[in-house]
């Protein structure tokens, strides 16, 4: 199968030139591709072709879709999260987070993770495989469709671990930045942290994308390496310190803030002194703490950390001079948690 989405415009001329036709028919086919208000996935569909082409290409293997749709959920506060089928018959999940100004699309790098975060619902039924770029891609197309809005921002938060799939992640950036006209600088990669991937996820965006100018986030969530590995058992395998300073040296090797996550968990991370403790973690070092309020799942024993607690925790954070955020979870109506509208339609 070859998947035509996620090929530059220099790619699709090349293709219409090997089959006889003027260059300015892969173009058409681009623009065809990367518009987000053509709800066909199919080659037929491509009208302003002609149709013994469309037919050579069909008859060839080319696609422009690899996914299907199962299932979508629409929460009360607009953030739309779907489940979509791949051809070997796994499912992954999308959420579209909408505001006034913009369309936050959060994609998938995996079908599953191996990382087995104890929050979340993702890592229950482990690591089945990673996605091609133009599964990755193709995301992006079924949230715009079903939102009828061009996607501004991406968030590589969903099902998976990116720096597990370095390469197609990048090749999916390189495709979002340059084909659908999005900046590198509002797209985030989310990343439990692996060791040794901080460096080459580093170097590969220079080798691929020629520079890197996207956002890291560092699922970090905890003050400590106790705390941590009770959070996330793979952190057993990779000390906090250690993290710190591969985060510092990404830092200098692209001059991009690293930002961390934090996912407030009531008596287990958000307490004053695991505020403090953070704060001396970080201290004197270019980043930024977003904290997140828990989207519970009914599968795991954590509690969202009470407003009244949040609150305390950045404003000692803030005192103690770091940088920090709060991220207020979207669509709690409609389980857009990672991994539960998966777990939920596999337990119909």
């Amino acid at each position: 199968m070859k998947n035509l989405l996620g090929s530059s415009i220099k790619d699709l001329e090349n293709i219409a030139l090997d089959y006889g036709q003027a260059a300015f028919r892969g173009r058409q086919i681009y623009s065809w591709i990367y518009n987000y208000r053509n709800k066909n996935k199919n080659i037929d569909q491509i009208e302003v072709l002609p149709l013994d082409f469309r037919k050579k290409l069909k008859d060839d293997g080319f696609k422009v879709s690899e996914l299907s749709f199962q299932e979508k959920k629409l929460a009360n506060d607009g953030t739309l999260k779907l489940l979509l089928s791949t051809n070997d018959n796994e499912s992954i999940e999308c959420v579209g987070i909408p505001t006034e100004k913009r369309l936050t699309a959060c994609l998938s790098s995996q079908v599953g993770c191996p990382m087995d975060c104890k929050f979340c619902a993702t890592g229950k039924e482990g690591l089945k495989r990673s996605l091609k770029a133009s599964e990755i891609l193709d995301q992006i197309l079924f949230i715009e469709n079903e939102m009828n809005r061009k996607v501004t921002n991406i968030v590589f938060m969903g099902m998976g671990e990116p720096l597990l799939n370095i390469d197609e992640l990048l090749l999916s950036i390189r495709s979002i930045n340059e084909d659908f006209q999005i900046s590198q600088r509002k797209i985030t990669v989310s990343t439990v942290a692996v060791p040794k991937m901080m460096s080459k996820l580093s170097a590969r965006s220079f080798q691929i994308l020629g520079n890197c100018q996207f956002t890291l986030a560092i699922s970090l969530h905890a003050s400590n390496q106790k705390t941590r590995e009770t959070i996330i058992p793979s952190a057993k395998n990779y000390e906090i310190k250690n993290i710190i300073e591969d985060s510092k040296q990404f830092v200098k090797d692209t001059g991009r803030r690293v930002s961390f996550e934090y996912l407030m968990l009531s008596g287990v991370n958000d307490k004053l002194e695991h505020a403090n403790e953070l704060s001396n973690l970080l201290r004197g070092f270019q980043c930024h703490v977003n904290l997140i309020q828990y989207n519970q799942i009914d599968e795991v024993e954590f509690k969202r950390a009470s407003l009244k607690n949040l609150q305390l925790f950045q404003s000692r954070l803030s005192n103690n001079g770091i940088t920090v955020s709060f991220r207020k979870s979207r669509g709690l109506d409609k389980n857009a948690a990672c991994g539960q509208l998966r777990q939920n339609a596999r337990n119909k």
